[in-house]
């Protein structure tokens, strides 16, 4: 260990650590615990839609040529990795797997583009034909035809979801983010079209116009279109097998298409006024859905404050985890001591405690509603339990905080503001961070020997136990 300390149970940032942080544990996968690994499905779905980018840029190269289709790529490009930042910044709970990140990414930047963008010409087609007027046929495609289509495209990756990755969808926030994550793909290889015909058509000052509207005032448009189908398809993924899931995706896939056909309808028909009250609409929906995130980052706290105490007599967890665990800003402090006193050995094994936590107090509150069955609640109980546990005999503490961590003080850095020691009689001392506390395999710390398999709080079966709504964070 840096700094001549020793972890409680052996082991730590300098003592040969490997996937399961220490050795002797490498038989642990944190990433497959946590269902991060890709499946082979969706590595055959990365490389269709990656196929499917390729082909839809192909297109761009033949309209524009190559040097106009270089500048639209890049601009683009450019704003994506701050919009995706900013989407990801609100994923901090309980992160989605990259995987299933990336594959929405893609899906909406190839798939979605690419059978819209086909579709789209059809009718346009047809429509100017039959009224004769290309300028008309245009508005009337871009307001009634294109919304339907789009967010059809969009929306159905979302339904993959529900049907393939149902137990990814943990809430309202979960829908937001993957919604947004097709909706960012879909509108860069979108703006590659549209900047690409602003600087055939009307030159660079074109060119600069189009940019400032689709990619600086409007960027978060096309995921707020599809993040009404997101948190419909949440909702959905919540409810028992029924008609009401049923119903109410479809409600939300209407709303994204009527609030699509408001946005292109005021902007083709209403000017520069039009345009000025479909941003407001958007604005508000903004804000409407930051304050869905937020709620349900409470949501969240409060599951683990009502569902994570159960876990204490087992040592992986205490009041100083629990009061960690409640807020950003706390869980941040954690992962910095981590990495201060364990390298990056430290900061991943804090990373992983962290979401297996949230993960298992999300597992108990599906349960509640019987969303999982009995042996599956039993598997991911026992693998997200054994990964806390992992995580905790890898963390360092430093040998000058040991008396202090005896009586329950938990190190400087780790949880400033922690309920201070004195647990109730018979527990565990409160106050011990992850691996100053009692072992929870039962036996000394740092003998490295002990029962593998520790017993686990009994599961909610064969009822859901009944209980208040939990406590607002």
């Amino acid at each position: 260990m840096r700094g001549g300390s020793s972890g409680i149970f052996g082991g730590g940032a300098d003592s040969g650590s490997t996937v399961g942080y220490i050795r002797g544990m490498a038989s642990l996968d944190p990433r497959a615990v946590l269902k991060e690994r890709p499946s082979v499905g969706l590595i055959i779905g990365l490389v269709l839609a990656g196929i499917c980018t390729l082909v839809t840029l192909s297109f761009d190269i033949f309209d524009g040529g190559p040097v106009q289709f270089f500048i639209a790529l890049v601009l683009a490009v450019a704003p994506v990795p701050l919009l995706l930042a900013g989407v990801l910044a609100l994923d901090r709970m309980e992160p989605e797997p990259r995987a299933n990140l990336a594959f929405a990414f893609v899906w909406g930047a190839g798939v979605a583009v690419l059978f819209a963008g086909l579709l789209n010409s059809l009718n346009l087609i047809y429509i100017e034909h039959q009224i004769g007027n290309a300028t008309n046929a245009h508005n009337l495609v871009a307001t009634f035809g294109a919304p339907l289509v789009e967010e059809t495209m969009k929306g159905l990756v979302l339904l993959g979801l529900l049907r393939f990755r149902r137990q990814e969808l943990d809430g309202p926030t979960d829908g937001i983010i993957y919604a947004s994550m097709v909706g960012l793909g879909f509108a860069m290889s979108e703006n590659v079209s549209y900047y690409l015909a602003a600087l055939s058509e009307h030159g660079p000052e074109g060119l600069a116009a189009t940019v400032v509207l689709r990619g600086v005032l409007s960027p978060f448009a096309h995921p707020l279109f599809t993040s009404l189908i997101g948190i419909s398809v949440a909702y959905a993924a919540q409810q028992r097998r029924g008609k009401a899931g049923i119903w109410v995706v479809g409600a939300g896939w209407i709303g994204a298409m009527v609030l699509h056909g408001l946005w292109n309808g005021l902007a083709s028909f209403g000017g520069f006024p039009g345009l000025a009250v479909a941003y407001l609409v958007l604005m508000v929906l903004l804000f409407v859905e930051l304050g869905v995130i937020f709620r349900d980052r409470k949501r969240i706290v409060g599951l683990i404050h009502h569902y994570l105490p159960l876990y204490v007599r087992n040592g992986l967890i205490n009041e100083a985890d629990i009061f960690m665990l409640s807020s950003l800003k706390g869980r941040r402090q954690a992962r910095q001591w981590a990495k201060a006193h364990g390298g990056k050995a430290g900061a991943r094994a804090m990373s992983d405690y962290q979401l297996a936590a949230t993960e298992l107090g999300l597992l108990h509150e599906r349960a509640s509603r019987d969303g999982v069955d009995e042996k599956s609640f039993r598997e991911r109980q026992r693998a997200l339990a054994e990964l806390m546990a992992y995580a905790r005999m890898s963390l360092p503490l430093p040998a000058r905080h040991l008396p202090a961590a005896a009586r329950g003080v938990p190190p400087p850095g780790y949880a400033p503001g922690a309920p201070p020691p004195g647990g109730p009689q018979g527990g565990p001392p409160r106050g011990y961070p992850p691996g100053s506390g009692p072992s929870p395999y039962g036996f000394p710390p740092g003998s490295g020997q002990g029962n593998p398999r520790p017993e686990y709080p009994p599961p909610p079966f064969p009822g859901p136990p009944r209980w208040n709504p939990p406590p607002r964070a």
